[in-house]
């Protein structure tokens, strides 16, 4: 769970059992690659890129392909979007796709051609938001398609088990959970230019596919003619089970007279209905069906005929329609901001104060100003200070580590991109990797310094007393951070190996710094303290210990004393 790498036995078992089975001989089959598929693949010819060899497509496309399907006079477009990266790294970076130009340029020659077509479906690995493009952009692009289907968030592990939106262009978008885990699978429909389609778990049966009407949330008014459903003059179900379906049966809104369903061919079930009746609004269908074994399911969904619509829930459309790569390099960079803008501005304060232009500022919450008495003290430092505002103002811009990005093949990753096999990729979840950085190392780091140092004052000026649980509090908040950063240095090493972890200034230098910093602050000589003395306790600045004694009279005096 670790690593970043391939199994051939997994990708021999795959192709064993297509052909064994026989599905071949019966099914269309277009399988593409996803991340997963692309760690450590150098390039396209590489031993590696095991999709090439083992699955069907990869075969006969190196990437991005177009299938038609023709049935009767009716034909589909189906359009695969290889957004995989080129080369191909380990993880972690390798969680947002990419589509070059040379890419868009056969995509948009795919879209050009689907037009001789009834319809098009666009699918691929990669979520919308996780896919960078140029101009004019994959999701215009795929603007004019019914819908496209996508995988790799896997519902966020449960937490968004329906990610599905309706893009701006009027298409929909449809991440489907894995199958690995999950064992999701999808069963979709094109019925008179209606598209419908429904997310099952694995056993579930009798599988019920209502396709006229279609389900309100997903009408696409610019790309459908819904106007056929107000036309139509039968209910129109698909239903599938391992045995015979022995009854079906659909009501409308709740109405205590069940219609029956009738079987027409296959998997189609039809029963007479007068839209007429349902005008205005939404309404709910509910079909209910049982097969020869007693298995039961029922289906509840809307539908309306004057383009009535539900909302899609925030949480996928945010998911789906935003710019994951952007978020997180705006995230990324309020975070270097909040690590660096106010102890530069705390530090100028100090100057003002030194130099009587300004009167030390005095909040009114008692937390308030002991924090701002930490701060103060770790900005008055150099040797804490210039180390803590470099090393937040170099991740935006310097070198992370440098390693096996790919096996063999020595890389260089920035924020802003990676440097691979004479190749450069942009930064996408690197602006991530470098928030959470800031956000629970950095930033907790400057918080545990600053804690550090002031105890360190405190006993040097005001109360030379530490108990051991005030020595222990001074303590242990950097050393968990430490041991923390050390913890995914480990990890780097696993994944891109000795060389990352020498030259990591992400995570090993990190740790080193957070060391020396920790030693700093807590063997700190008084000297280099006077500053923030000056200005927190302007009457012990000159005293020495035994001219404390002697003006308080005893050390437990010294420690009651108030600052």
């Amino acid at each position: 769970m670790l690593g970043s790498r391939q199994y051939v036995e997994e990708w021999a078992i795959y192709s064993n059992v297509l052909r064994s089975t026989g599905v071949l001989n019966n099914t269309v089959w277009l399988d593409i690659r996803g991340n997963h598929d692309n760690f450590n693949v150098a390039s396209l010819a590489s031993e590696e890129n095991y999709y090439q060899k083992y699955s069907i497509q990869g075969q006969r496309h190196q990437r991005s392909y177009m299938y038609t399907y023709t049935r009767g006079s009716d034909s589909v477009a189906f359009i695969a979007v290889d957004a995989c990266l080129l080369p191909g790294p380990r993880r972690p970076f390798n969680f947002i796709g990419m589509v070059t130009a040379s890419e868009m340029r056969l995509l948009e020659e795919f879209e050009m051609a689907s037009m001789r077509h009834n319809y098009t479906i666009w699918f691929g690995h990669y979520p919308t938001s996780c896919i960078l493009s140029s101009e004019p952009g994959i999701r215009r692009l795929m603007g004019r398609g019914l819908a496209y289907m996508c995988g790799h968030l896997h519902t966020l592990g449960g937490l968004v088990p329906n990610m599905y939106t309706r893009q701006h262009t009027g298409s929909l978008e449809l991440e489907l959970g894995d199958w690995k885990d999950g064992r999701i699978f999808r069963v979709a429909a094109i019925d008179h230019g209606l598209f419908s389609f429904t997310d099952l778990n694995h056993g579930t049966w009798p599988i019920i596919l209502v396709t006229n009407p279609k389900h309100a949330l997903y009408a696409m008014k610019h790309h459908e003619p819904l106007h056929l459903i107000k036309e139509s003059t039968h209910i129109r179900v698909l239903l599938w089970s391992l045995c015979a379906i022995a009854e079906a049966r659909v009501r409308i809104d709740d109405s205590n007279s069940w219609l029956a369903l009738s079987h027409e061919e296959g998997p189609l079930y039809v029963a007479k209905w007068n839209p007429n009746t349902y005008v205005e609004g939404l309404h709910l269908i509910e079909v209910f069906a049982r097969d020869a074994s007693g298995r039961v399911a029922t289906l509840t969904q809307p539908f309306s005929l004057d383009e009535s619509q539900p909302s899609f829930r925030f949480w996928p459309r945010a998911l789906l329609m935003s710019n994951i790569s952007m978020f997180f390099q705006f995230l990324f960079g309020i975070m270097v901001c909040v690590c660096v803008v106010p102890l530069c501005v705390l530090r100028y304060i100090h100057h003002l104060v030194l130099e009587r232009r300004m009167i030390r500022p005095r909040p009114k919450w008692k937390i308030c100003n002991m924090w701002l008495r930490k701060l103060w003290v770790l900005v008055s430092v150099d040797r804490l200070f210039w180390p803590i505002v470099v090393t937040a103002v170099y991740l935006p811009v310097g070198p992370w580590f440098v390693g096996e990005v790919i096996e063999g093949h020595i890389g260089v990753v920035f924020a802003w991109g990676t440097i691979v096999n004479r190749s450069y990729l942009p930064g996408s979840l690197t602006y991530a990797y470098g928030f959470f950085q800031m956000l629970v190392f950095h930033l907790p780091l400057i918080l545990a310094v600053a804690h550090c140092i002031d105890f360190r004052f405190l006993s040097l000026y005001v109360d030379p007393l530490c108990s051991f649980p005030r020595y222990l509090c001074r303590h242990v908040c950097v050393l968990l951070l430490i041991t923390m950063q050390m913890i995914t240095a480990y990890s780097f090493w696993l994944a891109y190996g000795t060389m990352a972890l020498l030259l990591g200034p992400l995570r090993t230098w990190s740790a080193i710094l957070g060391i020396i910093l920790w030693y700093q602050s807590s063997t700190m000589h008084k000297d280099l303290l006077r500053g923030a003395a000056e200005v927190w306790a302007p009457r012990c600045q000159d005293w020495d210990d035994d001219t404390i004694s002697k003006a308080y009279g005893s050390q437990e005096h010294v420690a009651q004393s108030d600052l």
